[in-house]
C-alpha cells in the first residue's frame, strides 16, 4: 500500500506528460516552426493578465498563430484531446479573463496583427485581433477617419482584447464603447468551424445579433479572428477645461448640470484628491492638491471655446473654486496626460493596486464617491478614485502592500464592499473591464439565478465541451 501511494502520483505525472506530448506533436503537425512554445520559463510569462487576486495556472503550451487556418487547427486539436484553450491578446486586462488554467493551450493572437482594409466610403476598417488599438487609430487618422474607443492602455491593448472585454475609454461619454463599433466578426468556434456574424453595411437586422453576443464574452464562446469596425469622420481637435471643487459632491453636481443641460462633451473625467496627489508625486505636474475633486471636460466641436465657457459657468454655479480652460491643443494634452497617468500613479503609492470598475447612474455618482471614502476609512486604506464621470463609470483603486497579509485581506474586503455599494446604487459591477475570474461571484449576484442559467445555456450551445476559457465569467 505504501508503494502504491508513492507510485500513483508518478503514474499521474506520466499520463499528464503523455497527453502534453501528444498535444504538442499534433499542434506542431499543422503549425509553422516557432509557433508552438513549450519552454516552461517562456510559457509561465503568458500565465496571467494585470489583475490582482486572480489565480492563474501553468499552461501546457503557448501557440502563436498567424492565420485563420492555424487557429482552426488549434481548436480542432484541442477539441479532439479535450484540452482547454485560453485566448489572449496583450494581457493588459484587469479581471483575470486572460489567465491560464493548468494544462491549457494559451492561444496568443498577437501575431495576427494586420489591418486588412480601411474604406473611407463605407467608413469601416477590417482588422485581425492582434492589431494594437493605437496602431489602428493612427492608421485611420491618415484617411481623415476616427476610431473612437480609447482604453487607457490603448498604446498596448489589442482590438481582439477590446472586443473580448467590451472595452471603453475616455471618450465614451460622447462616442460610446467598443460594442458600438463592431459591425461583424469572423469567429473560430470550439470545434474549429469558422462562422461569420454581422455585416459591413450601415444597417442590418438579419437574425439574432450574434455579433453583440461575442462582444464582451471574454473568449468563452469562440475565437475572434477578424473584425469589421465602424469608423467616424475625424473630429476637430478638442479643447479641455479643468475645474477645481472643494468637495466631490459639488463636482458631481456640476456633472449632473452639464448632462441635464444637453451638453455633449467629448470627455468628462474626474480625479479625486488622492489621485491628484498621486499624479503630482509621480510626475510633478503641478496639479492643485488643495482641491477635493478635479473635473476635466473637453469638446471637439467646431467652436469648443464657446462650449467650454458654457460648461465653465455651470461648474461655477455648482461651486467650483476655479475654472481654467486650456488655450490650445498642447495645454489640453497636458491635462489629459495627467488623467492617463492616474492608475500608474496610484500603483506607485503602495506598489500594488486593485482597480475596481463600478458603473452607476450619473445621478448617483456623488453617493458612490462618498461611499468609497467611508470604505477607505473603515479599512484604513488609501483608495483613489478616477472616473469616466460623464457615463458614471468609476475606478476606485485600492492601494496596498501585497507583502502585508493583513493589508492584502483588507484590500480584498474593501474591493468587495465597493462592488456591493455599486449594486445598491442601481449600478453594475463592471462598466468596461469585464468579469473574468475577479468578479464571477458578483456576476451571479447582479444577474440573478435565472439570468445565470440562461448565460450558461448559451455557453453550452457554443462550447459543449467547456474548453473555451474555462473558469471565467461563471
Amino acid at each position: 500500500m505504501i508503494m502504491s501511494r508513492i507510485e500513483a502520483p508518478r503514474d499521474e505525472d506520466d499520463a499528464a506528460a503523455a497527453v502534453t506530448g501528444t498535444l504538442v506533436d499534433r499542434l506542431r503537425a499543422g503549425l509553422p516552426a516557432g509557433s508552438v512554445l513549450t519552454d516552461p520559463d517562456v510559457t509561465a510569462s503568458y500565465a496571467h493578465d494585470m489583475a490582482s487576486f486572480c489565480p492563474a495556472g501553468a499552461p501546457a503550451v503557448v501557440v502563436l498563430p498567424r492565420t485563420v487556418e492555424e487557429v482552426q487547427h488549434v481548436m480542432r486539436t484541442a477539441t479532439a484531446l479535450r484540452v482547454p484553450v485560453v485566448p489572449q491578446g496583450a494581457r493588459t486586462g484587469l479581471s483575470g479573463a486572460a489567465n491560464a488554467t493548468d494544462g491549457c493551450v494559451v492561444l496568443s493572437l498577437t501575431k495576427m496583427d494586420r489591418i486588412l482594409e480601411i474604406n473611407p466610403v463605407d467608413r469601416v476598417a477590417v482588422v485581425e485581433p492582434g492589431v494594437v488599438n493605437a496602431t489602428l487609430s493612427r492608421a485611420v487618422d491618415a484617411h481623415g477617419l476616427y476610431y473612437p474607443p480609447d482604453p487607457s492602455s490603448w498604446e498596448m491593448c489589442t482590438i481582439g482584447g477590446n472586443i473580448g472585454t467590451a472595452s471603453g475609454g475616455l471618450c465614451c461619454v460622447k462616442y460610446g464603447v467598443t460594442a458600438e463599433y463592431v459591425l461583424g466578426l469572423d469567429v473560430v468556434l470550439a470545434d474549429g468551424r469558422l462562422m461569420s456574424t454581422g455585416r459591413r453595411t450601415a444597417k442590418g437586422v438579419a437574425g439574432y445579433d450574434l455579433t453583440r453576443l461575442f462582444v464582451g464574452s471574454e473568449g468563452s464562446l469562440g475565437i475572434v479572428v477578424r473584425a469589421v469596425l465602424a469608423l467616424r469622420p475625424k473630429p476637430p481637435a478638442q479643447l479641455v477645461l479643468a475645474a477645481e471643487f472643494a468637495s466631490a459632491s459639488a463636482a458631481c453636481d456640476a456633472i449632473c448640470r452639464i448632462m441635464e443641460g444637453g451638453h455633449v462633451p467629448s470627455l468628462l473625467e474626474l480625479m479625486d484628491r488622492t489621485t491628484v496627489k498621486a499624479v503630482n508625486d509621480l510626475a510633478h505636474m503641478g496639479l492643485p492638491e488643495t482641491t477635493e475633486a478635479l473635473l476635466l471636460a473637453a469638446f471637439d466641436t467646431t467652436d469648443p471655446a464657446a462650449d467650454l465657457a458654457a460648461v465653465g459657468a455651470l461648474c461655477e454655479a455648482a461651486g467650483a473654486t476655479q475654472v481654467v480652460p486650456a488655450e490650445d491643443a498642447a495645454e489640453s494634452e497636458l491635462l489629459l496626460q495627467a488623467r492617463r497617468l492616474s492608475l500608474t500613479a496610484l500603483e506607485a503609492v503602495k506598489g500594488t493596486t486593485m482597480i475596481d470598475d463600478v458603473c452607476v447612474p450619473r445621478s448617483r455618482l456623488g453617493e458612490m464617491l462618498e461611499g468609497v471614502d467611508r470604505i477607505a476609512a473603515k479599512y484604513g486604506l488609501t483608495i483613489g478614485v478616477c472616473a469616466h464621470a460623464g457615463d458614471g463609470n468609476t475606478h476606485p483603486t485600492v492601494c496596498f502592500d501585497a507583502l502585508d497579509p493583513d493589508e492584502s485581506r483588507r484590500a480584498r474586503e474593501s474591493f468587495d464592499e465597493i462592488m456591493a455599494l455599486g449594486l445598491e446604487l442601481d449600478g453594475t459591477i463592471t462598466g468596461e473591464h469585464g468579469v473574468g475570474v475577479l468578479k464571477k461571484e458578483w456576476l451571479a449576484r447582479e444577474i440573478g439565478p435565472v439570468g445565470l442559467e440562461m448565460q450558461r445555456a448559451v455557453k453550452q450551445v457554443f462550447d459543449p465541451l467547456g474548453i473555451l476559457n474555462p473558469g471565467k465569467l461563471f
